[in-house]
């Protein structure tokens, strides 16, 4: 049992707030009242679900800021990252050790739930045993995950792989971590599966048809890109046809489909992708600096469709910060549509990214639910004179770390230091691993 003493404001939901206490039993979040265990003083902070980043490339974490990669086309983004991982080498090590760097930063930003799309594989010719390379790659994530208690949904995904390759690696993965009732997800909830190829810009119909039967078989939710500026280019030069016509008629729009960016849609196409309970994810801080464009999201949720909020990887965002992602929702959605409300983003951050993963239980503060839960101070001088102290942890302070974070009911950042990692020893192990 674990208690929250005296919180400042607790979030329960974007409807729902109270203050006082809050006390957690094991995954079980109960209304109030005295119980025995520990006790946090959480007195000047607001207490909110834990934040879901519904779209990450972890990998790209340890490729950061590189020459050649900030304000570029995507035509010349594209060959620089590829040249930086050829360099380091794709393989279980690498991504352990990104990983491991790119959770412990969303940890200590308040997010606890990372999607992780992960697109970039060995070449299969320069291994005998490709597939199992793809397990073993899997599998130092799931573990990075796992050692500093944070929840992962891997998206097995594809950037030009050969389709039969990538049905052959999903199942595989798959079978390697799921049994055979799962539904895609671990019996303890902290493991998840996916697949998602990159999208219509890099993938054809045959690989997106081969991960779809994958989906179908182990029950697994599909996530892909669309409609960023330059998916709805190549899409109209190589087909003459728009994504979403492409991915409908390839069977992708559809409830337990998932579509990040969606900077480029029109009204009609908005109403298509409510129409068939598709779910969104808005990436701002990849989407603005990449010259992609700024999704409407209030006229998607205006429509009907839940959407969520992600960062994107470190190659086009350069952080995994979800808050301060939500932070730049905010300002630049006047832009494109009317201002959105801060609890509305942080209800995006929250149960509209549980959504997009099949995942009610997560992303709100309720008796029953899993306890994943933010401590946030606002009593630093970053928010002296804040009126309204839910709306400025989204306006003020954008770089803030929570005191503290649990995850199903167990603390994985206390007094904003990780309890089950250490810093240092994260970054010199990536450090040591690229070679910078």
């Amino acid at each position: 049992m674990l208690t929250l003493r005296g919180a400042r404001r607790i979030l329960v939901d974007r409807r729902t707030e109270r203050d006082g206490d809050l006390v957690l039993d094991g995954a079980v979040v109960s209304s109030s009242g005295e119980a025995p265990g520990e006790t946090l003083d959480v007195s000047g902070c607001v207490v909110t679900p834990g934040l879901i980043n519904a779209h990450h490339h972890l990998l790209q974490t340890g490729f950061r800021t590189l020459p050649g990669t900030r304000g570029v086309p995507m035509r010349d983004w594209l060959p620089a990252m590829a040249a930086a991982y050829a360099g380091a080498g794709i393989d279980a090590s690498l991504t352990g050790a990104t990983a491991s760097a790119g959770i412990a930063e969303s940890l200590l930003s308040g997010v606890t739930t990372v999607a992780d799309h992960q697109l970039n594989w060995p070449d299969p010719a320069g291994s005998p045993h490709p597939v199992d390379d793809t397990v073993a790659i899997t599998r130092s994530v799931a573990d990075a995950a796992a050692e500093l208690g944070a929840r992962l949904v891997f998206v097995r995904g594809s950037a030009r792989d050969a389709p039969e390759a990538a049905e052959a690696s999903a199942r595989a993965i798959a079978a390697a971590f799921l049994t055979p009732d799962a539904r895609g997800m671990s019996a303890d909830g902290m493991l998840q599966l996916a697949v998602g190829p990159a999208g219509v810009h890099s993938d054809g119909e045959d690989t997106f048809r081969a991960l779809g039967a994958v989906a179908r078989e182990y029950g697994l939710r599909r996530r892909t890109q669309a409609n960023e500026q330059v998916d709805t280019q190549i899409a109209l030069d190589r087909y003459g046809r728009r994504p979403l016509d492409l991915l409908e008629e390839w069977g992708w729009l559809a409830p337990d489909v998932t579509i990040a960016h969606l900077c480029d849609v029109t009204d009609a196409e908005i109403d298509r992708l409510a129409a068939a309970g598709v779910t969104a994810t808005h990436a701002p801080g990849c989407d603005v600096p990449m010259g992609w464009g700024i999704a409407p999201i209030a006229r998607m949720r205006e429509a009907g469709i839940a959407v969520g909020l992600g960062t994107s990887g470190g190659g086009s965002n350069d952080a995994g910060h979800l808050l301060a992602d939500a932070r730049l929702a905010l300002q630049v959605s006047a832009l494109v549509g009317p201002q959105l409300d801060a609890r509305d983003v942080l209800e995006m951050a929250t149960a509209g990214s549980a959504a997009g993963l099949g995942r009610p239980e997560l992303g709100h503060l309720r008796p029953g639910a899993a306890a994943d839960v933010c401590v946030w101070d606002v009593d630093s001088v970053a928010d002296a004179g804040v009126a309204d102290p839910v709306a400025g942890l989204l306006w003020t302070a954008p770089g803030r770390r929570p005191r503290h974070v649990i995850v199903a009911g167990r603390v994985v950042v206390r007094d904003y230091r990780l309890v089950r990692g250490d810093e240092r020893e994260i970054v010199e192990r990536l450090r040591t691993r690229v070679g910078s």
